[in-house]
């Protein structure tokens, strides 16, 4: 009598398993690769509106002071000038220091900050703040507030410019005070790492992935006739 064959047993071989793994590694890296642009685009909006109420603030505060307000040095967070403006920043050099987020009332980290528990913490996402010295007393305005105006209405030659090094500002008005953010590589990239008075300011490189000639500094200014403007319109000035 012949016997029937076995059934053969059921199940997946290591090859059929190996390619459904393939299969759901790829469906999830797919599913993750948009979910990491978001997220990233999120943190970029972010702080371009952060910087845009920064920019109020600082007007904000001129406009009610007289002058625009120092950086601050401090760096212990748990410190009680941590956060607040210095008490004077005129004296030479003018140095870039963090904004006084406190004083201002504002956000003290862009969308990729972490706060910093200690004076050993690493500053990422603290906003960086530089200002023309002429404008952190309240007599800056007021003797500077027209065109032409002896001596030079800009004590240090602070400027915006683009990667290609055009600036993205007159010279005969080039910025008085400059915020920027870091970025996604938390360093700043280019001219900003030279802590120099020169700015850079360009497309985030997290947009543009293919061209490495960018980088992600998400950097802000303020003019003089921006704020000398609304002196004038709250009866500040002349």
């Amino acid at each position: 009598m012949k016997l029937p064959f076995p059934h053969s047993a059921s199940g997946f071989t290591l090859i059929e398993l190996a390619i459904a793994m393939l299969i759901i590694g790829l469906l999830v890296g797919g599913l993750l690769a948009p979910l990491a642009a978001q997220i990233e685009q999120r943190k970029l909006t972010e702080t371009q509106k952060a910087l845009q109420e920064i920019k109020e603030a600082l007007v904000g505060f001129a406009v009610t002071n007289g002058r625009l307000p120092c950086p601050d040095y401090d760096t212990d967070p748990t410190a009680a000038g941590y956060g607040v403006e210095d008490i004077s920043c005129s004296a030479v050099p003018a140095t870039e220091g963090y904004l006084p987020w406190k004083t201002l009332g504002v956000s003290d980290l862009d969308g990729w900050g972490t706060k910093r528990i200690a004076a050993t913490s690493p500053r990422i996402g603290d906003w960086r703040y530089r200002v023309d010295r002429n404008y952190v007393t309240t007599t800056g305005f007021k003797s500077f507030a027209l065109m032409p105006a002896p001596p030079s209405p800009f004590l240090d030659d602070l400027r915006v410019q683009d990667r290609a090094g055009n600036d993205l500002a007159a010279a005969q008005e080039r910025a008085i005070a400059i915020v920027f953010s870091a970025g996604k590589d938390t360093s700043a990239n280019l001219a900003n790492a030279l802590f120099d008075q020169i700015y850079t300011s360009d497309t985030p490189d997290n947009l543009v992935p293919s061209d490495p000639g960018h980088f992600d500094d998400v950097v802000a200014w303020l003019s003089r006739p921006l704020i000398v403007n609304r002196m004038v319109a709250a009866g500040r000035l002349p």
